[in-house]
């Protein structure tokens, strides 16, 4: 490994997981560039597509990780490691990260860094100037996952409730598509939430014992209501679309916060982060903050560039892993999970 204990830590990293092609690079736990390349060419089929996905990250993978070393003013021969997403995530999508990633580190001599995407993630909260302490409550949520975790250490995660079935993230996006919105939905909910009534319509929070999420039930209720409207007005939707928004946001904000603020109770927590794509909804992000003063806690929020896919979180990540010194072998097989 190009590095001794007095010398800066340089890595960069390679986030392929969905449909963002990202690059960073990192030195002693700053990220200096964070490139993102997003697919848009996945809106025309109303979701991503997994072949279509890989083929993308194929093209765009060099160019990204080429501007990422340019911003960041770095050259290869300044790396002393190469860090990639490990999963979960579209197999083909990873695939390509993880080949690249494995063949950067080979041709450049460095160790290589498996990440976990949801850990990364969490860690997104370190790159805020004023971290979280330890032990701290992290609500991680996306399109594929919600979790509320207990971090001990940077590399210490315990999961003590997640969804049973639907994820926020895809709450808001199914709920998006049956209010004919086009992809990605999440945003445009919390788009017309922003002017609508909050209690417009009454939707149910589900009553999961301890500290389990469901979102199943939300979606099925919007699906049975605009249908049972529309059939009385077939114009129901557009006339009351900022309504109908802010309500189901409303609901699926509650439900999220709810639970987050049994277990900081429960278990005696003071600082509280919120992470993954569905941070970046802005009436989580309000009240979210408005729990933590009403109580007391530290509210720990990332920049919005830190909340969807990136490989910034990746990249600070890896930092901490190769402080530790947990480098993954070349030669075994890369979907092996990072602990």
């Amino acid at each position: 490994m190009k590095t001794t204990e007095n010398q800066d830590i340089t890595l960069i990293a390679i986030e392929t997981s969905c449909d963002e092609t990202s690059a960073a690079v990192c030195r002693n736990g700053k990220v200096l560039s964070n490139i993102i390349s997003s697919q848009l060419e996945h809106e025309k089929y109303g979701g991503v597509i997994p072949e279509l996905a890989s083929r993308i990250h194929q093209q765009r993978i060099i160019p990204v990780v080429q501007a990422a070393l340019e911003k960041a003013n770095v050259s290869k021969s300044e790396l002393n490691a190469v860090a990639f997403t490990q999963g979960p995530g579209l197999l083909g999508a990873l695939l390509v990260g993880i080949s690249f990633a494995k063949s950067y580190a080979l041709g450049l001599n460095l160790p290589l860094i498996a990440v976990d995407h949801l850990k990364a993630h969490v860690l997104a909260n370190f790159l805020n100037e004023n971290p979280p302490e330890f032990p701290f409550l992290c609500l991680t949520v996306s399109g594929g996952h919600t979790q509320l975790v207990v971090v001990k250490s940077y590399w210490e995660m315990e999961i003590v409730g997640q969804t049973l079935d639907d994820a926020a993230g895809e709450a808001f996006d199914k709920g998006a598509k049956m209010l004919q919105l086009p992809y990605p939905g999440g945003p445009l909910v919390d788009k017309y939430a922003k002017t609508g009534n909050p209690n417009f319509q009454s939707f149910p929070i589900s009553n999961i014992p301890n500290y389990d999420y469901s979102f199943s039930g939300i979606k099925t209720s919007l699906l049975y209501y605009l249908k049972k409207q529309t059939k009385e007005n077939p114009n129901f939707i557009e006339e009351n679309i900022s309504d109908i928004c802010a309500s189901y946001q409303a609901t699926i904000v509650k439900t999220l916060l709810d639970k987050m603020k049994k277990v900081a109770n429960d278990f005696n927590i003071k600082h509280l982060a919120i992470a993954g794509g569905v941070s970046a909804n802005s009436a989580l992000r309000t009240q979210f903050q408005e729990m933590c003063n009403r109580h007391h806690w530290q509210a720990h929020i990332p920049a919005f560039e830190y909340c969807t896919d990136n490989a910034g979180m990746i990249a600070i990540t890896a930092y901490y892993k190769m402080l530790k010194g947990d480098f993954v072998d070349l030669t075994a097989n890369p979907f092996t999970r990072a602990e």
